[in-house]
């Protein structure tokens, strides 16, 4: 049998496909690995080891089943306030605690996939927190320093995937708790598009916003992940691939709260970008940062008091409630219902002003954290200096995005330092493509482990490299044009509205008959459209088949973001028929009709 110095998911399936390694070896390695790192309060719970070794038993038996189990033999961890059957759930409160009768829907489907629930790591308790050390149970072991904070609230969960204990881990992510955690301990956390992942049977924060997330080694392995966690009820759109010459965000102010060393390594960062062929663009933080305040001193604090509120004011000392958990909870007390709809208000002219400035950007290229603490500066600004570690996070679920941590360097100390990509909606593989990239390009270490990147043919690739266009008038589906896209491979993928700032002509002239759709500052409507994709290769061919006055521009949609597509020459409106108020172009084929 051969050495196991490599726990990663590809390294695991090579030897096994082989025939050089059985599951059985690998749980003997997994549990004497956990031996050997003593008291690291990573674990709140773990699978006996006779239950672990019948696991593997049972796996071995199967192993002419593994081509249909693609996670097969594969160990992993789960946070404790996600149900795992026949376990412990505790949330990190000892109080709280009750038996899972059922495994939470991600956690089944990873399991029936081949994979092996070794344990449930420790957290920061009620998943409040972004450092790490909210926990009854004691805080986990940074493996590069344990004075320092491993992050939170999936703090073991990461701890155990850096310091090598287990292949992969699964955390959740309100704030920050899938990002935070992954830059502190040098690995990649993949926090999906809201929705992506089930939150069934997960003990929630923030219900509106949690999201499970996938703490790995190596882009590759996340990746593997995500092709099984995603839920079977979600219907994500592909996005589009993140072309050599990407354009990304670097926000402008930069906080580093004084760590020096930290903005230098950022600095480094959007260089090596730079160098794999991107284009740095500088874009205001405000609105996110303004945003990201949103979640702790705003009316967001009560849904985590409607959450687990009443518990915690009814919990007793026994229960082992956090002071500071306990102090941010019942904080949610004080706000009002007009405080929650004054508050979603805010929040939408943020996005609005963020979708803007994101607006012809890739992703945004952030720091995972401004800076690192120990764990006894978090004794003295428990408060503080967690949302100084939200600075960069917390806005992300606000607006429907996705993100990933990767990997970027270390202080002359030791620490990590991260960088996050964050992308719009279902844009994980797109992510996932261009960290693998990035982590090729970077040879840092893989967590604080002797693991090595898998081969380049198991990297994410995102196979499609198109371009969004909006059509508003005679391409849209089954209109006498749509055929021109068509003819180029274009692919429709969804429908939708523009936002209300347009006005909407008839143009003269045809056929085929054409609408026009100009841009106003006061008096626009929302106006119907589809969004369709083409190649890259394709787009010049198409432009050359758009007659004056019509041309490509950048239309705004009503949910804030932007795409190209048709927009008119305000010359060739006047004299045109006005049918904003029709709201569409088949509402005006409609209407001739009638």
């Amino acid at each position: 049998m051969t050495n196991l110095p490599d726990l990663g998911l590809h390294a695991l399936r090579t030897a096994y496909l082989q025939g050089t390694l059985d599951v059985g070896r690998v749980v003997d390695e997994v549990i004497l690995r956990i031996s050997k790192a003593g008291d690291d309060k990573v674990w709140i719970s773990r699978a006996s080891d006779g239950a672990l070794r019948a696991a593997a038993a049972a796996l071995d038996a199967r192993r002419g089943e593994i081509d249909r189990m693609p996670l097969y033999g594969v160990p992993f961890a789960v946070k404790d306030n996600i149900d795992v059957a026949g376990m412990t759930t505790t949330a990190a409160c000892p109080g709280f605690a009750y038996d899972a009768k059922r495994s939470a829907e991600v956690v089944r489907r990873l399991v029936e996939a081949g994979a092996l629930v070794v344990g449930k790591t420790n957290l920061d308790q009620f998943a409040t927190g972004l450092v790490g050390v909210r926990s009854p149970y004691g805080v986990p072991r940074n493996p590069f320093d344990p004075d320092y904070v491993p992050g939170g609230s999936s703090s073991g969960s990461a701890v155990a995937v850096a310091a090598g204990l287990v292949s992969f881990s699964l955390g959740t992510d309100t704030a920050g708790s899938g990002r935070v955690p992954a830059g502190l301990n040098n690995i990649v956390g993949l926090k999906p598009t809201p929705g992506l992942f089930s939150n069934e049977g997960v003990v929630p924060a923030c219900a509106s916003l949690d999201c499970v997330s996938v703490f790995a080694l190596s882009c590759a392995d996340a990746d593997a992940v995500l092709a099984v966690a995603t839920d079977a009820a979600a219907t994500p759109a592909i996005g589009p691939a993140i072309g050599p010459a990407s354009r990304f965000g670097v926000p402008r102010p930069l906080e580093f709260f004084g760590d020096q060393a930290f903005a230098a390594l950022y600095g480094q960062a959007v260089e090596r970008a730079r160098a794999l062929g991107g284009t740095p663009v500088e874009f205001d933080y405000a609105p996110f940062r303004d945003a990201a305040q949103l979640l702790y001193s705003g009316p967001w604090v009560a849904e985590r008091t409607a959450a687990v509120g009443a518990f915690i004011e009814g919990a007793g000392e026994a229960a082992g409630v956090w002071p500071v958990t306990r102090q941010i909870v019942l904080g949610g007390r004080k706000y009002s219902a007009v405080d929650a709809f004054e508050g979603q208000y805010r929040l939408a002219a943020l996005r609005a002003r963020a979708m803007a400035e994101m607006a012809g950007l890739d992703f945004l290229l952030l720091p995972t954290a401004g800076t690192a603490y120990r764990v006894a500066d978090l004794a003295r600004e428990p408060v503080l200096y967690n949302s100084n570690l939200g600075h960069y996070t917390n806005f992300v679920n606000f607006f429907g995005l996705s993100a990933l941590a990767l990997p970027a360097g270390f202080r002359a100390d030791g620490i990590p330092f991260g960088i996050t990509l964050v992308g719009r909606a279902n844009a994980e593989r797109a992510l996932l493509a261009w960290g693998a990239r990035w982590q090729r390009a970077t040879a840092l270490p893989l967590g604080k482990t002797a693991s090595r990147l898998p081969d380049a043919a198991h990297d994410p690739v995102v196979a499609e490299d198109r371009v969004s266009i909006a059509v508003v008038g005679a391409h849209m589906s089954g209109l006498p044009l749509n055929g021109q896209l068509a003819d180029l491979g274009g692919r429709l993928e969804n429908a939708g509205r523009t936002a209300p700032v347009y006005r909407f002509y008839a143009l003269p002239g045809g056929p085929p008959h054409r609408p026009g759709m100009v841009r106003v500052a006061q008096g626009g409507g929302a106006i119907a459209l589809e969004v369709w994709s083409l190649p890259s290769a394709a787009v010049g061919a198409f432009v050359e088949q758009i007659p004056a006055p019509l041309g490509l521009g950048t239309v705004e949609l009503e949910d804030g973001t932007s795409v190209k597509g048709f927009l008119c020459e305000a010359y060739a409106t006047e004299g045109a028929r006005d049918i904003t108020a029709l709201g569409g172009w088949r509402a005006y084929v409609k209407s001739l009709a009638s």
